[in-house]
């Protein structure tokens, strides 16, 4: 297999994340199968035909259910909002298209399970969007957690903090409607959190949460994109449905302790996710807003040169590292797209299945609804038991 045909539906942020990917991995990643750009889908046709010309598709069209019905479309790439992940990937996925899909995997557990079982009836390859996981410097936390370098894991900590929502004024972005985007930061920025928790540490067994909506109404917008929005000339207003904070504390079942932060309420945050892990042996701190670099510490050390060293994660030892620049030239945010499109592709060439994959994704949305019921019962809730 030398090429797979995308069709993608979605082309606003994520659409322009992954059309970046698609656009660049042959040139730094020549060694693995091609994505091919064939055909672009959104609702707006206007909005969707200069997306096609800017973003480089061959194709567009308003109708994602015709790109089913095609023999030219190997994969479906989903990245429009969260209320139409369930419809369009069991539909895409009975056509026996493979499927790539945006997080949170859907608006509930129930749902996110429905999606899962779906594609392994079809038998189709299945991923889901958890970018951060393919940062280099993530990926050598991982590494040091797996050889046992930081020895047993006590803590993980992790917080990811935004600004965007400070503004009470701010209009009403599909961001903000439940019933479309499922949860507010916590669906949003908390599955991050979730993810790479589940990576680099284990899965959880139980948890306990609170969450808060700080501003119960804004402006109804006149046009969306993305995480941007301008209001109408209309004074009126919409109820905000979802959270705007939301905390919780968990368990791991190696016995780590953890503790969670996702908030689009944190002035002078404008993407700052980062997690901590400490562990018997030594410590790593990861930061994305500079996010080639992690922090390491190992209590081995001589007690003269004990501290937090700062690796730069660039060197050729570093994971996708020879595929870029020489040493100390750093890589973007939009690098870890590219790196979770080859592992999505290198999972075709091998003929596997791509991790993260439905199982990571239904893993999540397991966690983030036991937190919302920990949240409405005041209590700690058993993973095992949603």
């Amino acid at each position: 297999m030398k090429s797979i045909n995308v069709g993608m539906i979605g082309y606003k942020f994520m659409g322009k994340a992954h059309s970046h990917a698609y656009k660049d991995l042959p040139l730094f990643f020549p060694n693995t199968v091609k994505p091919v750009m064939k055909v672009i889908c959104g609702r707006n046709e206007q909005d969707v035909a200069q997306a096609q010309a800017q973003f480089g598709w061959d194709e567009y069209t308003t109708d994602w259910k015709s790109l089913l019905q095609r023999d030219d479309i190997d994969l479906i790439d989903i990245n429009a909002p969260s209320d139409v992940h369930k419809e369009i990937t069991i539909a895409a996925a009975k056509a026996g298209k493979h499927v790539f899909c945006e997080k949170p995997l859907a608006l509930t557990l129930a749902d996110a399970r429905e999606m899962l079982a779906t594609v392994e009836e079809s038998g189709v390859k299945h991923m889901v969007g958890f970018n951060y996981r393919f940062a280099p410097a993530v990926m050598l936390a991982k590494k040091l957690v797996d050889e046992g370098k930081l020895g047993k894991i006590h803590h993980f900590r992790a917080w990811f903090l935004q600004d965007w929502l400070v503004d009470p004024n701010f209009p009403l972005a599909w961001r903000l409607k439940k019933e479309i985007a499922g949860s507010g930061s916590h669906g949003d920025l908390g599955a991050h959190l979730i993810d790479l928790a589940h990576y680099l540490v284990g899965d959880m067994t139980e948890v306990i949460g609170m969450s808060e909506t700080f501003v119960k109404e804004r402006p109804i917008p006149a046009n969306m994109s993305g995480l941007s929005a301008t209001g109408s000339e209309s004074d009126e207003k919409g109820e905000v449905t979802v959270d705007d904070a939301t905390l919780f504390l968990a368990r791991f079942e190696n016995g780590a302790l953890g503790s969670f932060e996702a908030t689009r309420y944190a002035a002078g945050h404008r993407c700052t996710n980062s997690f901590e892990i400490n562990g018997s042996k030594g410590s790593v701190i990861f930061d994305f807003e500079r996010m080639n670099e992690l922090q390491v510490y190992f209590t081995d050390d001589r007690d003269d040169v004990q501290g937090f060293r700062r690796v730069l994660a660039t060197d050729p030892a570093h994971a996708f590292a020879d595929n870029w620049w020489p040493p100390g030239h750093t890589i973007g945010y939009e690098h870890t797209f590219i790196h979770e499109v080859v592992e999505l592709m290198n999972a075709f060439k091998e003929d596997r299945q791509p991790v993260p994959n439905f199982h990571d994704g239904v893993k999540c949305q397991q966690v983030l609804e036991a937190v919302d019921q920990s949240i409405e019962k005041r209590q700690w809730i058993t993973i095992s038991d949603i």
